[in-house]
């Protein structure tokens, strides 16, 4: 009986720890937006760029745990879940990271809102993602028709000088003999060539 009562004495003086690994309600929940926000869609591919959210604590330490709820919109420009759902519930991992997988764009033109909202002990967060669903050839060739446009105006004006210097030369060699001193310029801005022909002069020896 005074062991029993030993042992309880001891087991009541030593200091009650947490068990390791869990983690004690913040008192601030936020949510940072790490991949997703300002995003592109391509309709014509149905690929979208997945979401990705981060919940940390007030001392901005990652959660594990949280449950975290993207939300798509019901008409418009928007996209779908898994099996047509415009709702993702996932729970954050240990790097208090959430990916919405599976996002596909619809076929509606223009700028939407992905709203998301995090939950874990009691505390509350929300982010707003914005991406935009556009046709993938718009979307993806302006930059290959501004490249085209100026490789023709390139050649339009590499043409230009072409004739021009082809005509100089044709000049020159149909007027130099009819007269004193010809010249024709071939080329122009600082890489110019000048071709002269005129007659000789003669003077007494010298």
């Amino acid at each position: 009986m005074r062991y029993l009562s030993w042992l309880l004495a001891a087991l009541m003086a030593v200091p009650f720890s947490p068990i390791a690994g869990a983690q004690t309600a913040p008192a601030k929940l936020n949510l940072v937006i790490v991949e997703g926000d300002g995003a592109i869609n391509n309709i014509r591919q149905r690929t979208a760029r997945e979401p990705v959210v981060q919940v940390e604590d007030e001392n901005h330490k990652p959660i594990a745990g949280a449950v975290v709820v993207f939300l798509l919109p019901n008409q418009g420009a928007g996209g779908t879940f898994a099996n047509g759902a415009r709702t993702l519930t996932v729970i954050s991992d240990d790097q208090g990271r959430a990916v919405a997988r599976g996002l596909r764009p619809n076929s509606g033109e223009g700028q939407y809102q992905i709203h998301v909202n995090a939950s874990f002990g009691g505390q509350t967060a929300t982010a707003t993602i914005t991406q935009t669903n556009a046709v993938g050839a718009a979307a993806g060739g302006g930059a290959t028709a501004a490249a085209a446009g100026v490789s023709g105006k390139l050649i339009a004006v590499l043409v230009v000088v072409g004739a021009a210097a082809a005509g100089g030369i044709a000049y020159a060699a149909t007027h130099s003999s009819g007269s004193s001193s010809s010249s024709a310029t071939i080329g122009s801005g600082a890489s110019t060539t000048t071709i002269s022909a005129g007659a000789g002069t003669v003077g007494p020896p010298r």
